[in-house]
């Protein structure tokens, strides 16, 4: 090394070792910077950062009961013109929500597809969110099947205590007893009607439709239109024609899917492990879920532009496994397609063809 060469990099290791320093010296007050930069930049914005007048998709979660650490389970969150609904609001997915932005505070309903746990066990903090966040005057409604007041009887009541204690702690301007917990409103459409109009104002018509997932009673799928432009949320189903009918023509289809190829591994493996009543729930599920190509399918017939897959089944902890997951989707629609991670923002501008995607988180 040349004596030139030698000063340099006695000069590099001597700035190293000074940034080092400093960094050890200073590590709090630059913690302490770093976390009030985040925090200003956090609570200057508001909730949600869109600004067109346009459906705003929030994929809140798109998991399964199956332990997943990256996904959340099964909601999706909809913000139309000024409106914003959820649609199911499975565990871990209002700490999602609140990561990406959406008005949680400014929930106008939630709409749940079915009764399975899966589908409304987040719905405790959801409740408490909205009421204190949002500093409501009514309980926050709920629109499902019938057993919808039942559910919703059983998180009032179980949060009853809790919510005396924010109440008086925060006091009444910000938790006023008035807005504390859930109001349910049950679909009950004739047995010989599939679908049905269940939420029509400031040009958002959301329409809930029947679909199949069997023994459960009553589930539904749910399209959601404004200003030109559609979505249609399966909830938890097999294929079914109904569906089809109901999402005529939409720009998005988000369904719900399971690959029963992948569930099957998982329950041989359970039964060689003596897994038994692991090996039976395995065995079971595939009969009321749709695999991928089925999925596919509906979206075709539908004549959707778009399929979106949420609340998938099994979890898929790497990307090399899509491709397994995806197999024979081609086959039966020839559409955009995309597997659903939690965070993804999806907008459809108003009386456009238009579709944006971005990251939430």
């Amino acid at each position: 090394m040349t004596r030139w060469g030698k000063r340099i990099a006695i000069a590099s290791i001597a700035v190293v070792a000074l940034a080092a320093a400093t960094f050890f010296l200073f590590q709090r007050q630059i913690g302490e910077y770093l976390f009030e930069r985040a925090v200003t930049e956090r609570l200057g914005q508001p909730e949600t950062t869109e600004q067109d007048d346009a459906i705003h998709v929030y994929m809140c979660g798109t998991g399964a009961p199956l332990a997943d650490p990256e996904r959340a389970g099964p909601c999706i969150g909809v913000v139309a013109g000024e409106h914003a609904f959820l649609f199911d609001v499975g565990s871990g997915s209002m700490r999602t929500a609140g990561r990406m932005g959406f008005p949680v505070a400014d929930t106008e309903a939630l709409f749940l597809t079915h009764l399975h746990s899966d589908h409304f066990d987040g719905l405790g903090e959801l409740m408490v969110q909205a009421w204190v966040g949002g500093a409501r005057s009514e309980p926050l409604p709920v629109v499902g099947p019938p057993g919808t007041i039942e559910v919703t009887d059983g998180f009032n009541a179980a949060y009853r205590i809790d919510a005396g204690y924010r109440t008086a702690h925060h006091g009444e301007r910000v938790a006023n007893p008035a807005g504390y917990g859930l109001a349910a409103r049950e679909i009950t459409l004739p047995e010989d009607t599939e679908r049905g109009i269940v939420y029509d104002r400031d040009g958002v018509r959301i329409t809930a439709f029947r679909v199949s997932h069997d023994p459960v009673d009553n589930p539904f799928g749910y399209r959601i239109d404004y200003a030109g432009r559609s979505i249609a949320i399966s909830g938890d189903t097999t294929y079914d024609p109904n569906l089809v009918v109901a999402a005529r023509g939409v720009d998005i289809l988000f369904h719900e899917a399971l690959d029963p190829e992948m569930v099957g591994s998982m329950q041989r493996a359970a039964e060689r492990q003596g897994m038994e009543v692991g090996a039976k729930v395995l065995a079971d599920i595939p009969a009321y879920h749709s695999p991928p190509d089925d999925a596919a399918r509906a979206a075709s017939e539908a004549g959707a532009g778009a399929l979106v897959f949420y609340h998938m089944i099994p979890p898929l902890p790497s990307r090399l496994l899509h491709a397994h997951f995806l197999d024979g989707v081609r086959e039966q629609y020839a559409g955009p397609v995309r597997l659903a991670d939690d965070g993804l923002v999806i907008i459809l501008p108003a009386d456009s063809e238009e579709v944006r995607y971005r990251s939430g988180l």
